[in-house]
């Protein structure tokens, strides 16, 4: 028998607890316990006046962030929509059933104001390190680093070719925010100093953002989002935004090994990349603190025409010499020069040449040098870090540390797929940055969740 048309029947009085309505297995339960907010008032102290009405918690509003970026929702407007409807978004937040969420315009102003002006967002993501790190989830031994493109809020219409593009004529006082952010960063390593060649179109909404074809696609302009990961669970130690050109992501490497042994202590034994990392002077850089390079060496030496190349010439470090496969000594000076232009090379390259006669007679010149009277073998600055990092090569460690690196491919991956972060919604580098980092607390955060997940009982209200 069909039952009777059930109809909502208006109550006095009701008695509902959040607690008992957010299941004990849910993601925020166990996010929630490795999100220290304690020392945020400290931190915005200065950022807040100390007269007028009393401003909105903003332990409430930093919560509501990692929620955005936990799950994929990164409009402001949808996310304030969002927690007024999810019970289990209103119990992370330490909202009440009837308490109002603030509105979007709110979170937005102290977004872009207050929370950049005192990097709240990179502390935040610090203190989850933190907590990573008191959880036996990082040791630094070992660490991978990389960088993946992120599509940049601007399109080709929007945009000035660099024949016609003049930075000087930008009036400040008209400018947009993203615009006096990219003005700011013109003499920055990871921007506009990072390389003198000028991209193909510069976006006049967002001109720090870099015009690419790096997919082997159509071109589109984006920001580098730069991991530096502990390869034993994957947890992110630093991140940085960098334009997206290898000379500013090789960079931002430096940067970011220095930040985590100012901030955490950690420095690392080893340092896992790809082959774009591989450079001399990067190399040496690592070499010289202590770090074995596991990087492939970006290496232009060999010869594909048959004939010996500069690996099948023994080097001589006590006499600053090269040994042929004759035994013969291509040197670098065989007498002192008193004009020094015709000493070394320059450009941290130094050059090593045997003797016309001797090439000519050695019976291996059709493998040494056909086309030439004699052999001439270059070295760079760097050649020692070279050669440190292609024995390291050889090694059983490099095969592991080649698996270990698919660590932060994966995070990248999760990054674009699962937490929705393949297009920026923010301008500018400021806006870039800060959604890099959020995505890394998120990413942090659910790795704790997973790893050390929550009890199942009851949190004390």
């Amino acid at each position: 028998m069909m039952g009777p048309r059930q109809e909502a029947q208006p109550a006095l009085f009701y008695e509902f607890s959040l607690e008992d309505h957010v299941p004990q297995d849910h993601l925020l339960r166990s996010i929630d316990r490795f999100v220290d907010l304690s020392g945020i008032r400290a931190h915005l102290a200065d950022f807040y006046s100390h007269t007028g009405r009393p401003s909105v918690d903003p332990e409430l509003l930093i919560r509501m962030l990692p929620v955005g970026y936990c799950f994929g929702i990164r409009s402001e407007r949808r996310l304030c929509e969002e927690v007024h409807l999810n019970l289990a978004y209103r119990w992370f937040c330490r909202f009440d059933l009837s308490d109002r969420v603030p509105d979007h315009s709110t979170l937005s102003k102290n977004r872009h104001g207050r929370f950049r002006d005192s990097e709240l967002l990179r502390h935040l993501f610090e203190t989850t390190v933190s907590r990573c790190i008191e959880g036996g989830l990082v040791s630094g031994q070992r660490m991978a680093i990389d960088a993946s493109l992120i599509e940049a809020d601007a399109n080709r219409q929007n945009s000035t070719p660099k024949e016609d593009w003049d930075a000087s004529t930008i009036d400040v006082a008209d400018a947009s925010r993203a615009v006096r952010e990219y003005l700011d960063t013109l003499d920055e390593a990871a921007f506009g100093a990072a390389s003198e060649v000028q991209p193909k179109f510069t976006s006049h909404s967002d001109p720090a953002s870099q015009w690419t074809a790096a997919r082997k696609g159509p071109a589109f302009f984006s920001y580098s989002d730069n991991y530096l990961i502990d390869t034993d669970y994957g947890v992110i130690v630093d991140v940085e935004a960098t334009r997206s050109i290898r000379q500013a992501e090789v960079g931002s490497t430096k940067i970011m090994l220095k930040r985590v042994k100012e901030k955490f202590d950690l420095h690392p034994e080893r340092l896992i990349a790809d082959t774009a990392y591989g450079s001399g002077p990067m190399l040496g850089w690592l070499v010289d603190r202590k770090i074995a390079p596991h990087i492939p060496v970006i290496d232009k030496g060999g010869r594909t025409d048959g004939t010996w190349s500069r690996s099948d010439f023994e080097w001589d470090a006590e006499n600053n010499q090269y040994i042929c496969p004759e035994g013969e000594v291509p040197k670098q000076f065989r007498r002192n020069y008193s004009d020094p232009k015709r000493g070394p090379t320059g450009k941290g390259v130094a050059a090593y040449q045997g003797l016309k006669h001797t090439c000519q007679a050695c019976p291996s010149n059709p493998k040494c040098c056909p086309k030439a009277d004699a052999r001439k073998i270059t070295r760079e600055e760097h050649e020692d870090a070279r050669d440190i990092a292609r024995a390291i090569r050889k090694t059983y460690q490099y095969a592991v540390s080649s698996k270990l690196r698919k660590k932060v491919e994966m995070l990248f991956a999760h990054l674009k797929r699962i937490l929705g972060l393949g297009r920026l919604r923010l301008r500018g580098p400021c806006g870039a940055n800060g959604e890099f980092l959020l995505a890394a607390t998120a990413q942090n955060l659910r790795k704790l969740a997973k790893i050390l997940p929550a009890p199942q009982q009851r949190r004390n209200a």
